[in-house]
């Protein structure tokens, strides 16, 4: 089966919901015009990536302005990934908010990874996900959680044949974000779409690097630091054969023994 998806990378403004959603609704439009069918946007885009505004009150899924983002969904009949922080009964928490080809929006997961100054201010989800698209199911990840092996290897072992990431990578550590995800490809031979926050927002660079990365952790596309979409086809016969061949998901062990140290 073929599934075609779309990373999708813009710049954020720090706390303008309204701004930021109408980008996402632009960038789903576009990757629905190269016939993607999955498009993935970037951690927290909806708020923008910033300290001062994570501090400050959030948003609740109710209180987002999303009917332009939902009416993009809609006619482009697609399903949308995008990151946002939100609130809820005092609890702040890092999301993946999925829009379905109906209208529907749902929060499935929270990251479950905090990293830097996230843990003062977010509590971490308390489970993975995984959302099905015509029949293929899709792990969901924001950012740090895809530098944990095993959160990706959870999502394998449950049926995943991709690794959805909602990232936003400061600039300068370009070098470990194209470590960590196509790692997580060759690891469980499943496909990785990254979609990299890009471009200034609040305080902070981002540096975008948008790819997504075939079984054996080659890249198929990849964006540099401009705003677009990155859009290729998923293939699962592609992931049966690399499963096939190289056994490591099979081959993983629950545990190692003890060790022993001369």
């Amino acid at each position: 089966m073929i599934l075609r998806v779309a990373a999708a990378q813009g710049v954020a403004v720090a706390g303008d919901l309204p701004a930021n959603v109408a980008t996402a609704a632009s960038l789903v439009a576009d990757a629905a015009a190269e016939g993607a069918s999955v498009v993935v946007l970037p951690e927290a885009f909806l708020n923008g990536y910033a300290l001062e505004v994570f501090a400050a009150p959030l948003p609740s899924l109710a209180d987002l302005p999303l009917a332009p983002l939902v009416s993009a969904v809609r006619s482009a009949g697609v399903v949308a990934v995008v990151g946002a922080a939100l609130e809820a009964e005092g609890v702040k928490t890092l999301s993946s908010l999925v829009v379905q080809p109906d209208g529907a929006v749902d929060v499935p997961y929270d990251k479950q990874h905090l990293d830097g100054d996230e843990k003062q201010v977010f509590t971490a989800g308390d489970h993975g996900a995984s959302i099905r698209v015509g029949g293929l199911e899709l792990g969901l990840s924001i950012c740090y959680d895809g530098c944990f092996p095993e959160h990706a290897r959870a999502a394998a072992e449950d049926g995943a044949v991709a690794y959805l990431s909602s990232s936003a990578y400061f600039a300068g550590s370009d070098h470990r974000r194209d470590l960590y995800y196509p790692a997580r490809a060759v690891e469980n031979g499943m496909y990785v779409v990254f979609a990299g926050l890009t471009g200034p927002c609040g305080a902070r660079e981002f540096s975008g690097g948008s790819a997504i990365y075939d079984p054996e952790g080659r890249p198929l596309v990849r964006l540099g630091a401009e705003p677009g979409v990155a859009v290729a086809d998923l293939d699962t016969s592609l992931v049966e054969a690399t499963r096939a061949r190289h056994t490591m998901l099979a081959d993983h062990r629950d545990g190692l023994g003890e060790r022993v140290v001369l």
